[in-house]
């Protein structure tokens, strides 16, 4: 992202993702899934593993390649579709303590006795991915495809109760 373009696209991107309480990841693997996240350093922070999120079946890979969408705080509709380069934090490495205090901080009805107790099991049993703008939108506005974009259900077990004629 170069340019004038870029800067606004940039901005773009960010904005959308700090006033997102989801953002929509596509991972190699699987359909798009709803995931909490924080936006910290120029990057998306998501965390998943037992406990948290589920991230399995995305493929998110150290290195890899992902697609965020950002929905629009102001109608819900989406407003912002970005590739992302993959980066899988170890605990104790480079970013790890600051990343997890800003998730930490943001994560609702965690179990855990503190943010100390939710670090170790993150550390331990989690894995916690940053998500970084790598290119150009291929959705934003003005630049949005015809058609919505919807897609047919999951498989499910789930069904609706029938009705009762009478």
């Amino acid at each position: 992202m170069a340019g004038t373009g870029a800067a606004f696209e940039r901005a773009l991107i960010e904005e959308a993702a700090r006033k997102s309480a989801l953002v929509w990841v596509r991972g190699p693997d699987g359909p798009a899934r709803a995931l909490w996240h924080v936006w910290h350093e120029g990057a998306v922070l998501v965390v998943g593993g037992p406990g948290e999120q589920p991230l399995d079946g995305l493929g998110l890979a150290d290195g890899g390649a992902a697609t965020v969408s950002c929905r629009s705080k102001d109608n819900g509709g989406r407003l912002v579709v970005w590739p992302a380069r993959v980066s899988e934090l170890a605990p104790g490495g480079a970013g790890w303590a600051a990343a997890v205090a800003e998730l930490a901080a943001r994560r609702l009805n965690a179990a855990d006795a503190g943010p100390e107790a939710l670090a170790a099991r993150w550390g331990r049993d989690c894995r916690v991915l940053r998500l970084e703008p790598a290119g150009a939108p291929s959705q934003a506005p003005g630049r949005m495809p015809a058609d919505g974009g919807a897609a047919p259900p999951l498989p499910s077990p789930a069904t609706t109760r029938p009705a009762h004629g009478g």
